[in-house]
């Protein structure tokens, strides 16, 4: 796990200095090593976290002579070793043990749709020495990030859109339909888009080829169409649930390789809980597990330690709690903010901070629960979808913050276009091929809100602590099993049934039919004393005032009354106004 950045230009030499400056950012997210290497045109710089093969010969950029490549990885090949030993086979002699060479030399033996062998969550780049061409790609479910900025003859790539602002010459200026979608997708901007005009971010799923030339190729290698398959007829529920357990003990399986300590983040929820009681099945033992809570607000209980005890109980792990009261919640509030790699207003993030912080003291690499509820159907608008006949105007009324009368309420009359974020679902609906609304919903959910709410929080909160994060609910070949099972399996009482009925044979009953909960920060939902001095200060600030992205009556509204006005998901409008402006005045734009 590292931050990878790198500038090509197609006529010119590239700036080194560029490089460096991305890298200052990325640093963090690599605190163990860093390195740059050009040649001309082409350079490429890497902050490296030491999570496989610990020793130098693992270094980044790695450069292979021989084989004319240079590469920076960000991510992790679980299945590595496999690959290894098949290129050995062909021949391919290696000089480290790490998984960075294997997609090097993998790049080599099979090209560009050498990622369709790879089994994990990544984003590289390779240049080709004697060609000039460069490659760029992205694991399939957008795991790990890849940001670029293009701007005449030169093309700058990161981890992050932050360390492209640091680079320079970006055009800074808000993209109204990144606003628009920002304010209705409870902060998620579908991909290319983001909030920068000037930054877009690649696909999940996608490789681009840049010439030397500057001609440039994009292409898809891996689609998710939801819904039965024909040969899945014969299975009955039982068979579900043994093939979805088997699917997901493999996942967790596979993400327990590393050369260095592992543990998991135990919410006390289902999804965590189950990867803890398969690693126990797998033999496990003296897991490392940690858990956050917060102080209540009004009404509204912060911990779920009562069953997160229960799962540590029960399997015998060695347990931390991080108890967070209000004052330290604040003050790693700006952290939290900074961090982002684009502006999210879930509360959770300075929760997924604090505990990374924690966490890292004691581990470098943590498993966590994140796309079960998409995957598996775990949301509470996906039962309305079943037998929708306009899944559109029903997705938009259950998830939508605004609809398109509020936006003109409070959105500057410059920055206020058509519904984009309405248009967007029009258009996603038409185009979607799988089965019914409910299986086109959940193919929505793990292409869009997936991506760019809770997976990218959770890499951004734990990579700002040095921390790798993996997510075996997000393992592609469990996400294609659970895209066949019949959507009635999945929504059926109140949601993720087949999950929560595969799960019965290893966890206790108290945690799966308990209530469900959510990651609480009840501060930041319910904003009272010290989180309202922290929020008018950011919206009343001068630079706020002159940018004036919001109607200053929307915003005096918000303020007014903040708990009378909560988004459909039951989150704070006035966070998200807030969020958004202190992320663009925390990186001075």
């Amino acid at each position: 796990m590292c931050g990878i950045c790198g500038e090509i230009r197609f006529e010119g030499q590239a700036d080194p200095g560029a490089v460096r400056a991305m890298m200052a950012v990325l640093s963090p997210r690599g605190p163990d090593a860093a390195g740059i290497h050009g040649q001309g045109r082409v350079v490429f710089g890497h902050c490296r976290l030491k999570i496989i093969d610990l020793s130098e010969a693992g270094q980044q950029p790695m450069v292979d002579p021989a084989l004319g490549l240079t590469v920076v990885f960000n991510g992790c090949i679980y299945n590595y070793r496999e690959l290894r030993t098949e290129l050995e086979g062909e021949g391919y002699r290696f000089f480290s043990t790490s998984d960075t060479e294997v997609v090097l030399k993998a790049y080599h033996a099979w090209g560009g749709m050498c990622v369709t062998r790879f089994l994990g969550m990544f984003a590289f780049a390779v240049h080709e020495r004697d060609s000039g061409r460069v490659v760029l790609a992205r694991d399939r479910l957008g795991i790990k990030p890849l940001y670029y900025a293009e701007r005449g003859r030169r093309f700058r790539f990161a981890s992050s859109l932050p360390a492209l602002l640091a680079a320079g010459d970006v055009d800074t200026a808000i993209d109204p339909a990144a606003l628009h979608h920002y304010m209705s997708w409870h902060a998620g901007v579908p991909a290319p888009l983001t909030i920068v005009k000037g930054v877009r971010k690649l696909h999940p799923a996608t490789i681009v080829t840049l010439e030397a030339d500057g001609r440039r190729h994009e292409e898809a290698y891996w689609s998710l169409t939801v819904g039965p398959r024909e040969a899945d007829r014969g299975m009955s529920e039982a068979d579900w649930r043994e093939a979805v357990l088997e699917s997901l003990g493999i996942a967790v399986a596979r993400r327990q390789i590393a050369d260095v300590p592992t543990g998991v983040l135990l919410s006390g929820g289902l999804d965590s809980s189950v990867i803890v009681a398969l690693l126990a099945r797998n033999g496990q033992k003296g897991l490392k597990t940690f858990s956050v809570g917060f102080d209540a607000v009004n009404g509204v209980e912060g911990d779920e330690f009562k069953y997160s005890d229960i799962i540590a109980a029960a399997f015998e792990t060695d347990h931390a709690k991080l108890v967070v009261d209000g004052a330290r919640t604040l003050d790693a509030l700006p952290l939290a903010i900074h961090a982002m790699a684009e502006p999210q207003m879930s509360h959770d993030a300075v929760a997924f901070l604090l505990l990374s912080q924690e966490v890292a003291k004691h581990v470098k690499v943590i498993q966590s629960g994140q796309g079960a509820d998409e995957v598996f159907g775990g949301y509470h608008w996906y039962p309305k979808l079943m037998g929708s006949t306009d899944p559109v105007a029903d997705y938009a009324r259950a998830y939508h913050d605004r609809e398109q009368a509020e936006m003109r309420e409070a959105l500057a009359p410059d920055l206020l276009g058509p519904d984009y974020s309405r248009d967007y679902l029009t258009r996603f609906y038409a185009g979607s091929t799988s089965a019914s609304a409910i299986d086109q919903t959940l193919e929505l959910d793990q292409r869009i809100m997936l991506v760019d709410d809770p997976v990218k929080r959770v890499d951004n909160m734990t990579m700002a602590c040095g921390l790798e994060a993996r997510v075996p609910f997000l393992d592609h070949e469990l996400v294609e099993l659970a895209a066949r099972i019949p959507a009635a399996l999945k929504v059926r009482d109140g949601g993720k049934y087949i999950l929560k009925e595969a799960a019965r044979a290893v966890v206790p009953a108290a945690v799966i039919d308990r209530p469900k909960g959510y990651f609480p920060v009840p501060a930041l939902k319910h904003i009272r004393g010290p989180f309202m001095d922290f929020v008018r200060d950011v919206l009343d600030q001068p630079v706020a005032r002159e940018r004036g992205l919001f109607n200053r009556a929307y915003v005096d509204k918000l303020l007014a009354d903040p708990d009378g006005t909560l988004t459909p998901k039951g989150n704070s409008k006035l966070w998200q106004v807030a969020l958004l402006e202190a992320w663009l005045q925390s990186h001075r734009l």
